[in-house]
């Protein structure tokens, strides 16, 4: 690997991304809130990546985003690249599916095993797996024996958060660290320094594990928002992952409800939170820890293309949320074939996109943010 200089997301694909709430950044795409009803989707329940509403969202959204560049051309087939092979795979057979298209994906993440890659054929799709990024490469070669073109009537639809940034096995570690540290800001900002920080670790390290993603839908607002509640003592640990093991607790809004009838024992931050936290989540919005969330922004872009352009490649690995040049570049090439290239990003646009006053002293949102590449590219 080595460094190929500073660059950012939107060289590549401008403004064509989405992030969590499924708005377009390029308003010239119509977002969830324009198309729901003729989808037949509630606006106010936005869909997660791996559910098939999501799916269908967002064939609509690239359909239309084709047509600003190319508009005698008809989407017909999909190629995906993503680091997870259940959510992102399964993300990539709805869009599929809601598109009518052939396709086929790569999935990485690297590891310390030897090089490994494995095929799999499904309905008609490919999907490659493989512990290094640099596989990628092959994959791209792979294409062209099984007949998958490249051209304008293809999507290339990148995963962001640790595919394209912080790529999974290599350099994701530094996104979970701005995460965390947003936390810690967060939690001293409400409740200062009295509060168990020690238990909230402790309970955020067990319940952050796939185990417990159905509880608590794999999202950050409700996972923190349950390590509060669990480290200032109103409600034990151990109770609550035996109630989520043996079946008795199911949903993280009936947790919610459960602190709601009990919330006269929260310290007095904590008790507005739960307030402000309650009425989100009855209202529909997927993000309702917002302070956290803008604390996440901030420490994200923080680590973002902040160390010098010499700086050792360990260093930028340890400390840089770094673009994978792999993915980059072979993304690159394939915009060149014609393709259309989208992003998606799971991450909430609260913690994606500055506020309009973090605006005003120059922060942009993550896809603009200028960071360095860093790779095992073919290029340079």
């Amino acid at each position: 690997m080595r460094v190929y200089g500073r660059t950012t997301i939107d060289a590549l694909l401008g403004d064509m991304i989405v992030y969590r709430n499924l708005e377009p950044v390029d308003t010239r795409i119509p977002g969830l809130s324009a198309v729901a009803s003729s989808l037949d989707i509630t606006p106010r329940a936005i869909p997660r990546k791996s559910e098939p509403d999501y799916a269908r969202v967002m064939a609509h959204l690239l359909q239309k985003a084709r047509a600003l560049e190319a508009p005698q051309a008809v989407l017909r087939r999909l190629i995906f690249v993503g680091d997870t092979r259940m959510n992102d795979g399964l993300a990539f057979a709805n869009l599929c599916s809601a598109g009518g298209w052939a396709g086929a994906a790569f999935i990485g993440s690297e590891n310390r095993k030897p090089d490994q890659k494995d095929l799999v054929n499904a309905e008609g799709r490919t999907t490659m797996v493989a512990n290094r990024w640099h596989t990628l490469f092959d994959f791209a070669a792979h294409l062209d024996t099984i007949g998958v073109a490249v051209d304008e009537n293809t999507v290339v639809v990148l995963d962001l958060d640790k595919t394209t940034l912080g790529a999974r096995g290599r350099n994701d570690h530094v996104i979970d660290a701005a995460r965390l540290a947003a936390v810690r800001e967060t939690i001293a900002t409400l409740l200062g320094t009295e509060f168990d920080i020690e238990q909230f670790e402790a309970s955020y390290a067990l319940l952050n594990q796939p185990e417990f993603h159905p509880f608590t839908s794999d999202n950050q607002d409700y996972l923190t928002y349950l390590c509060l509640t669990l480290g200032s003592g109103v409600a034990s640990l151990d109770t609550l992952v035996g109630e989520i093991r043996d079946g008795s607790l199911t949903r993280f809004v009936d947790y919610l409800h459960r602190i709601d009838g009990i919330k006269q024992a929260l310290p007095p931050n904590l008790r507005d939170l739960h307030r402000d936290i309650h009425a989100r989540v009855a209202a529909g919005d997927p993000t309702p820890f917002k302070a956290f969330r803008y604390n996440e922004y901030r420490a994200t872009v923080s680590r973002m293309g902040h160390l010098p352009d010499d700086a050792p490649l360990d260093n930028l690995l340890a400390q840089e949320i770094l673009i994978t040049q792999e993915v980059l570049e072979i993304a690159s090439r394939w915009r060149d074939l014609g393709a259309l290239i989208f992003a998606l990003s799971d991450k909430p646009d609260e913690a994606s996109i500055p506020t309009a006053a973090l605006a005003g002293q120059g922060y942009k949102p993550l896809h603009r943010t200028p960071t360095h590449a860093v790779g095992a590219g073919r290029v340079g």
